[in-house]
């Protein structure tokens, strides 16, 4: 369980707080609305109204006590930079900032930011992927070159084994993981053998991916 420090209470940092509920991490969320903060009270540990720009409240907080803290303004990008700022200043020992723009990005990590999320980005790329092919059901983007795609096991593989069908030798990809029912077995064995209505997670170079897709 980890402590984390919320800053920003708008769609994205209300999802992230229940999420965090929900993997029973104690969450300490801040805004300076104060229907926000009255909202978001049933979904985390504690909740409090104020600015996060004003040095003296960064200063209330005790930061440093936190293992993570995130900074979920989107709409501000000035109080976002200003509140990534104080955090690193008063001792935070990993802070998270949420950008919209790859400018903000740069500039968020330039003035303390650890990590910085791009959701609007993300999510644009994982659509994208997702949606641009009828056999992709999931895609993590594990670096610009490499990911993990979950994709139907085509028609020719059914009843043949990974061995027989020489997956990585062929393709140049790995299978991590095949789901049937609900039910996931990781890391298939070579003796596997495939099923109908069976997906399989494979990660590998985007470039093979796509010829293994497209063959």
């Amino acid at each position: 369980m980890k402590s984390v420090l919320l800053i920003g209470l708008g769609r994205f940092g209300r999802h992230m707080a229940q999420k965090l509920q929900e993997l029973h991490h104690e969450v300490l969320a801040v805004d300076n609305d104060e229907q926000r903060v009255n909202d978001i009270l049933p979904y985390v540990t504690n909740a409090q109204i104020g600015d996060s720009t004003n040095e003296q409240f960064i200063a209330s907080l005790g930061v440093r006590n936190f293992d993570i803290c995130v900074v979920a303004i989107g709409d501000d990008f000035q109080s976002s930079l200003e509140t990534t700022a104080l955090l690193k200043e008063y001792g935070a020992p990993f802070v998270v900032s949420r950008a919209a723009r790859d400018v903000h990005a740069k500039f968020l990590l330039r003035n303390g930011a650890d990590d910085v999320i791009y959701p609007e980005k993300q999510m644009a790329n994982w659509a994208a992927v997702r949606y641009s092919s009828d056999h992709i059901f999931d895609y993590v983007e594990l670096t610009k070159d490499h990911s993990i795609v979950e994709t139907a096991v085509p028609e020719s593989w059914m009843g043949k084994t990974v061995v027989e069908l020489a997956v990585r030798q062929k393709y140049r990809i790995n299978i991590l993981a095949t789901k049937r029912d609900g039910v996931l077995e990781a890391l298939p064995g070579p003796n596997h053998c495939f099923q109908p209505d069976e997906t399989m997670f494979i990660l590998g170079n985007d470039k093979d991916i796509q010829k293994f897709l497209n063959h």
